[in-house]
């Protein structure tokens, strides 16, 4: 079968994917709500979970399957033949859905929670997400597609964007489903653009869009035992730390209010 006859197969089942990533959570309001103040609709629901899973196992399989590998090296061939120019905007990418996340109340959009539980549920999905790439990082030792370093799998800069996209759907998705849809659209193009930079195969690119959405869908799960660690019955002062991770470099910030 000629090349391009099977990139075109395999594009059609990443938006499958994707379409089914996106599209499938609106069955599943009642189940994946964010109603924090009645603590409804947090509880683990397997549904949730396959998408991404199917994602991630993808990923790891591909590392060493001859045949998975094949298609990265399709998909490489093909996005190099495109363009071969390179750009750092998805170093900045990466972060517009997050950011998109807390600036669209500036505009008088209003979100599901308050900004206060929205930047611990940031919080906790970045450290699991952090976690996670680094650990997988360090323990996969794969080489870049450009041979600059062996920490190649999976994206840190697609999992980032994912993690936001999903955070960004889920706060806005009562307002317009087209939050959501910009949110995942600008995640695509942030992994999309790492395989254009050769920085990343495409199995790395699914892993990381994988662990970004299971990170934030695991943080909102978790926010009520979470929350629970910034209350204190004996002072007013709230202190909320936010971590932050670029592909390359971890951070910690300290958000305080006396």
């Amino acid at each position: 079968m000629p090349k391009i006859c099977k990139m075109k197969k395999y594009w059609i089942l990443i938006f499958i994917c994707c379409f089914q990533t996106f599209f499938g959570q609106e069955n599943e309001v009642k189940n994946d709500s964010l109603n924090i103040a009645s603590n409804k609709g947090l509880k683990f629901n397997y549904k949730q979970i396959i998408v991404p899973t199917v994602l991630i196992g993808y990923g790891v399989i591909g590392l060493n399957n001859n045949s998975i590998k094949s298609v990265n090296e399709d998909f490489r061939n093909k996005v190099k033949a495109e363009d071969s120019n390179k750009t750092r905007i998805d170093d900045y990418l990466q972060y517009v859905p997050v950011a998109t996340t807390f600036g669209l109340e500036v505009f008088g959009v209003k979100s599901k929670n308050k900004i206060k539980d929205k930047v611990i549920i940031a919080a906790t999905s970045t450290i699991l997400m952090s976690a996670t790439v680094l650990s997988l990082k360090n323990s996969t030792h794969q080489l870049r597609p450009d041979g600059s370093a062996y920490n190649s799998f999976p994206s840190g800069h697609t999992a980032t964007a994912f993690m936001g996209a999903e955070m960004l759907y889920q706060e806005y998705k009562d307002q317009s489903i087209w939050y959501g849809i910009s949110g995942y659209a600008i995640a695509a193009t942030t992994g999309y653009m790492r395989m254009h930079n050769d920085k990343h195969w495409f199995t790395d690119v699914l892993a990381g869009a994988g662990i970004g959405i299971l990170s934030t869908k695991a943080a909102y799960w978790l926010f009520p035992t979470v929350n629970k660690l910034f209350k204190n019955k004996n002072t007013e002062t709230k202190t909320v730390y936010l971590p932050f991770y670029d592909g390359k470099t971890v951070g910690l910030g300290l958000v305080s209010k006396f």
